[in-house]
């Protein structure tokens, strides 16, 4: 057995989901090796759990919703609601040979299946504790332009980091967070204005996501103006977009462009919540610098924020509903062109760098362990 398997058990069963004596798991495995669900099976009994395991395949799973009936979405997803609602935690391992696994899946029949699987999505997330992580794979160190075994090396530091090294800046960012009204982000083609007022926030320190760091909150829904250009490439239902351009008035996406702009106004009209944000959140990983198509990590990049299309979080509501949620990354480093955050008027973030003393907790040389 891999040692570092068992590390990555040890953190998912003990610091992300806290399993206790009696506690029923769901281990959901997507393309990822056998050993490492074994190591999970084992961790969990050590803690007094109880494994449950349910393998599934990428190439399997678009079979079944491509050309799929509404009756057979129907007796699926009733099926994995009724299993969600004998778990108190879910372990989540997403592999992926191809991210473009469902590119050719039509769009009404990914609404469909969305819509229909939401009651299972919406138990899990509100009523066990769950942590999802991605599993390394040659196409993922293909996006990431690295080596098979340099990028082994790398996922594996970056989900075994030392995450309690983040909460006392989690903790500061949340307070500054709460305590403000005016968001006002700058940056190359990005011009945006909106409130986050009495919308609480929510630190993410590697207890739902592996790898994990970011604060998120939500903008007020109508409260949205101005314009924002993204600069990381971002995958969605199986079709890959870049140069993302967003233009608001009143909270609503009036103009929405992109290198695949028919696709991205298709997903964005697939509700009236669609068009709305539902999550404003700063990622601050030390590991994660550059975009690799793949949202797990590209929104915890460090230096980063997500302004995300769709349903919010109940943790922080802001009354938009949608069937999607669509994280789409910023990038503010120097490199990526920089940027300015505001809170109320006074600058909290430039060029990626948090500028408020007790927010530069949450600066990679902190939480590398270079200052104090």
């Amino acid at each position: 057995m891999d040692s570092r398997h068992e590390k990555l058990a040890a953190v998912l069963t003990g610091f992300s989901t806290s399993l206790q004596k009696g506690e029923n798991v769901l281990i959901d495995a997507i393309d990822v090796p056998d050993a490492i669900v074994v190591a999970l099976v084992r961790a969990a009994r050590a803690r007094g759990a109880v494994p449950v395991v349910n393998i599934q395949s990428g190439r399997v799973n678009r079979a079944l919703i491509l050309g799929g009936a509404e009756a057979q979405y129907q007796l699926a997803a009733g099926l994995d609601l009724a299993r969600i609602k004998k778990m108190q935690a879910y372990i989540a391992l997403r592999g992926s040979e191809n991210i473009f696994e469902n590119s050719d899946i039509p769009a009404a029949e990914m609404r469909a299946w969305s819509k229909i699987s939401r009651p299972g999505l919406d138990h899990r997330v509100k009523k066990t504790k769950w942590v999802v992580l991605r599993w390394p794979t040659s196409a993922m160190a293909q996006q990431a332009r690295m080596s098979t075994e340099a990028f082994e090396d790398f996922f594996f530091r970056v989900c075994t980091l030392d995450y309690s090294r983040m909460v006392p800046g989690m903790a500061a960012l949340k307070e500054a967070m709460d305590k403000t009204d005016a968001v006002h982000i700058t940056g190359n083609g990005t011009d945006l204005h909106f409130s986050i007022k009495g919308i609480p926030a929510n630190p993410c320190g590697g207890e739902k996501n592996i790898p994990d760091g970011e604060v998120y909150t939500a903008p007020v829904r109508d409260s949205i103006e101005g314009v924002i250009q993204y600069n990381a490439p971002t995958v969605y239902q199986g079709t890959s977009f870049a140069d993302i351009r967003l233009v608001f008035k009143k909270g609503k996406i009036v103009e929405a462009t992109a290198n695949n702009t028919k696709r991205l106004n298709e997903i964005l009209d697939s509700d009236a919540g669609a068009r709305y944000v539902g999550e404003f959140a700063l990622g601050f990983n030390p590991h994660v610098l550059e975009p690799m198509q793949d949202i797990l990590f590209d929104e915890k990049i460090a230096g980063s924020f997500h302004f995300t299309p769709g349903q919010c979080y109940d943790e922080a509501p802001n009354g938009n509903n949608s069937s999607i949620h669509w994280d789409m990354v910023c990038i503010q480093r120097p490199e990526y062109g920089g940027g300015e955050i505001y809170f109320d008027g006074k600058l909290v973030r430039k060029d990626g760098v948090f500028i408020p003393k007790p927010l530069q907790k949450l600066n990679r040389e902190y939480l590398l362990g270079g200052a104090k």
